[in-house]
């Protein structure tokens, strides 16, 4: 499939996502929180719909996460946008190559994504970060269609046990290895799947997740996927974000309240 093809069947699929009202729950619970705004974000306009995938639609890895955070990606519309796991994923994709810049705040932020695709197991915020069975299950019909579209796809990077597992199940990946942060495992279609610990706050201010994992694990992705090594980029410690702040924090909100999307314990 030619690239614009495909372009323009992810932006239907896109669309399709964005209108998806299938889970009463869910949708119940985006909205509320869209209503009740955290007091740092008072007065933003909350995306408060599901938040569908983005990247490159070439892409030949394939990150994907549990869902939106409920006032990251719940509120800015984009995966992984505006909170802190989004903060710690999008420096190490700028880090790895895959990122034209080291923060994703906004929507519409001039944030690009070459050689990767950013998706999440569930498309809308779940409360306390724990999505039903039933939920899970209304929303892989998307993740399928997203990996079907993505025909050059050859690493899928499981960001924590949930995403490995929703992952695994749809490329048939069969028996599946334990959990464990660097684990691979071998899909039927010739996939790779690679996990990693999420970029959580539990485990990246405990120590459980460093830096230099996620850049080791992304870097793997980029060897199996066979794309050549990344240029090596240091952020400067006056940009970085530090522990307990995001980049949102330091101004860069959009506009009109539609920061990027992020994801909870995605």
């Amino acid at each position: 499939m030619r690239s614009p093809s495909r372009r323009r069947q992810l932006a239907a699929l896109c669309d399709e996502v964005v209108a998806c009202r299938r889970c009463p729950r869910l949708v119940a619970w985006r909205e509320s929180v869209a209503e009740h705004p955290r007091a740092a974000f008072a007065g933003q306009r909350y995306w408060a719909r599901p938040v569908p995938g983005f990247g490159d639609p070439d892409a030949r890895v394939l990150l994907v996460g549990l869902a939106p955070a409920a006032h990251g990606g719940n509120r800015t519309g984009r995966i992984f946008t505006g909170d802190r796991s989004g903060d710690w994923l999008f420096a190490a994709l700028w880090r790895m190559g895959f990122a034209n810049q080291p923060t994703s705040v906004a929507r519409d932020d001039g944030l690009r994504l070459t050689g990767a695709y950013v998706t999440a197991a569930v498309r809308c915020a779940p409360p306390a970060n724990r999505p039903t069975v039933t939920e899970r299950d209304a929303c892989r019909p998307f993740l399928e269609r997203e990996v079907s579209l993505l025909g050059d796809v050859r690493v899928v990077v499981a960001l924590g046990q949930f995403a490995y597992h929703v992952v695994a199940a749809v490329l048939g990946v069969r028996p599946r290895p334990r959990f464990g942060h660097g684990v691979e495992a071998a899909a039927p279609g010739g996939q790779v799947v690679l996990c990693s610990f999420h970029p959580s706050q539990q485990n990246t201010f405990t120590g459980r997740l460093t830096e230099a994992m996620l850049d080791d694990v992304l870097a793997r992705a980029r060897q199996r996927a066979g794309l050549a090594p990344p240029r090596p980029r240091r952020l400067p410690a006056a940009v970085a974000p530090r522990h307990g702040e995001t980049a949102g924090a330091r101004g860069s909100v959009p506009r009109d309240g539609r920061a990027g999307r992020s994801g909870p314990r995605t």
